[in-house]
């Protein structure tokens, strides 16, 4: 039997709740989002008046969670970033599953970049439909500890496909070494896809070293997702090898976070098998 999988402190998966076993998919629905734990903001000046909710629990976060997930099952594979995998502020619920709950997926899995105890467990998760063959975390370099990469493989007997979900840095010195960390990691592999929220630009100089050095694809420029209430910089990025096949891209306008989530139909080789 498998089913809901969570994190233990081995990093091992647990099942939890039966799920339907399904045919190997030739097609991926993918998002990226950065849900900024939880809550909504729709103006600039609710940083500082809704400040608070940051370091304490609030209870409009737990329904804007639960549209948040009503909006993710339509999706196979989901990388989040800013998400809390249980503390004082989210009243110690792991906002991963919790929203795979809510989305109704099968395998979740969370990487805590900075931990402030109770007070914060801030995290990158994934939410995804198909077991993944293994899962590797990575701390990104950099000055100031708590940005991470998680790197998830899938597959059978057959070729690998590779996620790697990020968040990086917001000064371009630490995302520029970041990237090259990344780029290493990336020209491992055949069939990758990264996403995430890069704080960056697609014409940014760091992006463009990035995409040079590994031949990673960016198949749309500028679909801006920040702020959510006036997009108008595209630092959330989907990015893939050339051996996977891009359908469908864009923004949703989904408002939830201060970010809007990007979204991405990807077509997979045949000899990728994915296992449910």
């Amino acid at each position: 039997m498998t089913g809901l999988a969570h994190r233990t402190p081995e990093g091992a998966y647990t099942a939890l709740d039966p799920v339907i076993e399904r045919e190997p998919p030739r097609q991926l629905r993918v998002m990226s989002y950065n849900i900024q734990s939880g809550l909504e903001t729709r103006r600039y000046h609710h940083y500082v008046t809704r400040g608070w909710q940051h370091f304490w629990p609030s209870s409009s976060r737990e329904g804007n969670l639960d549209r948040m997930g009503h909006m993710l099952h339509q999706y196979d594979l989901v990388g989040l970033q800013e998400v809390d995998a249980g503390s004082f502020r989210t009243g110690y619920v792991n906002q991963v599953e919790y929203l795979a709950r809510r989305g109704a997926f099968p395998y979740w899995y969370y990487q805590t970049n900075r931990n402030l105890g109770r007070l914060a467990q801030h995290s990158n998760g994934l939410l995804t439909r198909y077991r993944p063959a293994s899962i590797d975390e990575h701390a990104l370099p950099g000055r100031v500890p708590g940005r991470g990469a998680l790197h998830l493989r899938f597959g059978g007997a057959g070729e690998a496909l590779n996620v790697i979900i990020v968040h990086l840095a917001l000064s371009r010195r630490a995302r520029t070494t970041q990237l090259a960390y990344l780029a290493d990691l990336i020209n491992e592999h055949r069939h990758v896809i990264v996403m995430g929220d890069f704080n960056c630009h697609s014409r940014s100089p760091e992006f463009t070293s990035l995409v040079e050095r590994t031949e990673l694809l960016e198949p749309v420029h500028d679909l801006h997702t920040f702020p959510s209430w006036k997009p108008q910089r595209n630092i959330d990025h989907i990015l893939l090898s050339s051996s996977l096949e891009v359908g469908h891209v864009r923004v949703l306008d989904y408002p939830l976070s201060d970010h809007l989530p990007i979204t991405m139909d990807i077509s997979l080789p045949d000899g990728i098998e994915l296992v449910g």
